[in-house]
Formats: C-alpha cells, structure tokens, sequence
C-alpha cells in the first residue's frame, strides 16, 4: 500500500513542489501504518486519516485508500462509532487541506476533496467490516449453539446409561450380596464355620454395590460421592487377602499429590489387576508396588500365576480399558507374561506436583 501511495504520488501533478519530502513522508507513512491494523485498529484509522489530509494539504491529489482499509478494519472489530465519528471529521477536513495546498477555488476544493475519499466507497467500506463482523459472530453463535446442544446430548445419554445400569445391574447385585449376608448370618447362629469364599463374595458384593452407586452419581453429574483414589488402594488389598490371595502392597518413594485423573486411574489399575489375578491367573501370591517419581507415577501389579511368556495374552475388556486410560492421560502400559512365570502389568502415569 506504501509502494502504491507512493508511485501514485510520484505520477500526479502537484499544486506546490516546496513539500514533496513532508508528502512523500504522509505518503508512505499511510501505507505501512496498516501493519498494525490488527493490533490497534482506531490508532492506524486516525494515522491514516491524517496521512490523508497531511498529503493532501502538501500538493498531492492522492486517494486516502490507506484510509478505507484502516475503516473496514476498525467496522469488522466492532468499532461502529468511532469510525463514524473520524469519517466525519476527515470529510470535513480534506476540503480544508485542499485549500491549503493552494486551490482558492471553494468548488474545486470540495471536488477534490472528493476524489481523494469518495462518499461511496467510505459506506462500502464500512459495509464489509459490518457485512463480515456479522457473519462471523453468526459463525460464532452457531457454534456455541452447536457446544450447548452436544452437552445437552451428553447429559441425556450420561442419564441413559444410569438408568440402564440401574435396572439391570442394581438388582442382580442387591440380591448377591442379601443372599450372601443371610447365608453368613444363617452359619453364626448355627454356630457354624463360616467359609472365607461366602465372606469375600459378601464383601465383593457390598463393595459393588458402593462401587456401582458411586458410578451412577458420576453419571448423574451431582458430585455428591467421591472417587476412589491411590488412598483406597489398601483396601483392595486387604479384600485380595480375604479370598485367599496372598497378597502384598509396597509404596516407594516420597509420597506427593497427584492429579484427580491420575488417582482415579492408579486406584482402577490395581483393582482391574487383581481382579484379573483372581479370576484367571490362578495365582497364589500378588504383590502390588507403587512408585512416586517427581513427574512419574509408577505402578506395578505381579502374579505368580499360570502364565508363561510363550502364551499370548489375549486382551479383555479389563485390560483394553486400562490401556485406553492410561493412553488418555499420556501415560504407558505394559501387560504381559514375567520370564519367571505369572503375569505383569505396569503402568506409568505422567504427573505435575503440586506446590
């Protein structure tokens, strides 16, 4: 835009050569204030304007079209009034600096002034920044619109599946775990020994129970029961214990908090882990370490069960949906057969310690 100032300048014939340098100045000074249009849109409009009348008023009859760019721009950002209000004021000053320039002649003041901004291209400026400025909040309230309606469609589908698990899963494990606590209350009062296999499947069934209300509170959004996390990892221990599955926890390292996401992770990696070794590993002992690293959360569940590294594992949904969390969270998991015999899962989680 400087360039064409200037060469438009340099082709015109000017009323007074005594301020070429002063115009040429204005000239180039127009052109290249654009730059920072996006930054400081009514600072480059009013520059632009007084280039124009500054160059007018030193002899060159150039269109102020540094001048209708710096408009559009101020228009679209929203800047309605302001830019009414310099237009007005640079329309009444350009006659002004014609004159100035030597015209004595009011009418051929005012054509000039004229030609260097028309009337009309000011309004269509104008309308472009308005026309686009509409159109992209447009844009934007439909993608808000889009957002709020995807949220809703969430909060519908989170209550869906609440319901779903509700009905058919709340029942079936409220009558495990009755059946379970009346057969161990039937075994006291007969004075009987009651088998640790019916204990653990009573504590099994009340930890499902918590396990699956606290899942539907999550799912109904309300906040009002609190996650498992790393803090509960002992009880899944003792309950291991409970089945008969010698089990043993280590923690290392300088214990530090952890992301919410990181905690609720670790405490289902465990509880996956073992829940795994005691379903189909067969196993007779489990231990589970856990490490804190300044950036890494490290978790390490062995077995000494049936598997042999030459056996492929065949991947559940257990182990698929702790990968899938782990992978969320930027983390690495590996689950595989140990060279000694048993099975392995390690998990490491990234972390940011909090001050």
């Amino acid at each position: 835009m400087a360039a064409t100032l200037l060469v438009t300048g340099l082709a015109g014939q000017r009323s007074t050569a005594s301020l070429d340098l002063l115009g040429y100045t204005l000239l180039a000074a127009g052109g290249l204030a654009l730059a920072a249009r996006r930054r400081a849109p009514i600072t480059v409009l009013v520059v632009t304007g007084l280039c124009a009348v500054g160059y007018q008023a030193a002899g060159f009859d150039v269109p102020a079209v540094a001048y209708l760019f710096a408009v559009y721009r101020a228009v679209r950002v929203g800047h309605r009034a302001v830019t009414v209000a310099a237009s007005v004021v640079i329309l009444a000053l350009l006659p002004l600096a014609a004159m100035a320039s030597g015209l004595h002649d009011t009418g051929e003041a005012f054509a000039q002034a004229r030609g260097a901004l028309e009337l009309a291209w000011l309004i269509a400026a104008g309308a472009a920044g308005e026309a686009l400025r509409q159109a992209e909040r447009r844009a934007d309230e439909a993608e808000r619109t889009r957002e709020e309606t995807a949220r809703r469609r969430a909060g519908e589908e989170r209550l869906h599946i609440a319901r779903e698990l509700h009905d058919s899963l709340t029942h079936q494990i409220s009558v495990i775990k009755i059946q379970a606590e009346a057969a161990v209350h039937l075994a006291l009062r007969r004075g009987e020994q009651v088998p640790e296999a019916l204990l653990a499947i009573r504590e099994a069934g009340r930890e499902a129970d918590r396990e699956l209300r606290a899942t539907l509170d999550v799912l109904r959004d309300d906040g009002t029961s609190p996650p498992h996390g790393l803090d509960h990892v002992p009880e899944l221990v003792e309950r291991a214990r409970a089945t008969g599955l010698a089990t043993r926890l280590t923690v290392g390292g300088e214990r530090h908090d952890v992301p919410a996401m990181v905690d609720r992770t670790a405490y289902r990696i465990v509880q996956e882990s073992l829940t795994n070794i005691a379903r189909h590993a067969a196993a007779a002992t489990a231990s589970v370490r856990i490490d804190y690293h300044p950036h890494t959360l490290v978790i390490r569940v062995d077995d000494d069960g049936k598997a042999t590294p030459d056996a492929v594992p065949v991947p559940g949904m257990g182990l698929l949906g702790m990968r899938e969390r782990v992978t969320a969270l930027g983390g690495r998991l590996r689950a595989e057969p140990r060279h000694e015999g048993g099975f392995t899962v390690h998990a490491e989680l990234p972390v940011e310690r909090t001050p």
